[in-house]
């Protein structure tokens, strides 16, 4: 389960993030693309923008579930 205390600074403002647990493996980048990106120096994911449709929140759930180590968190916020 990701750990709020743990989140990277990159993270956009929001009920969604990436901890420091997060492997690089790209699968919520190609999974929610208009949501997560990668770090271009150290490779770890980040939350880009914060889903704001139904689809976007769906593809980010999605992704959440997929996380194959927990690395993306709801904080419900």
């Amino acid at each position: 389960m990701a750990d709020k205390s743990q989140k990277w600074k990159e993270n956009k403002p929001g009920k969604v993030f990436v901890d420091q647990s997060c492997i690089a493996c790209d699968a919520c980048v190609l999974t929610a693309p208009k949501n997560f990106a990668m770090h271009e120096e150290d490779g770890h994911a980040f939350v880009s923008k914060q889903p704001e449709t139904p689809e976007e929140e769906a593809l980010c759930k999605e992704a959440m579930e997929g996380c194959p180590v927990e690395a993306i968190g709801n904080d419900g916020e």
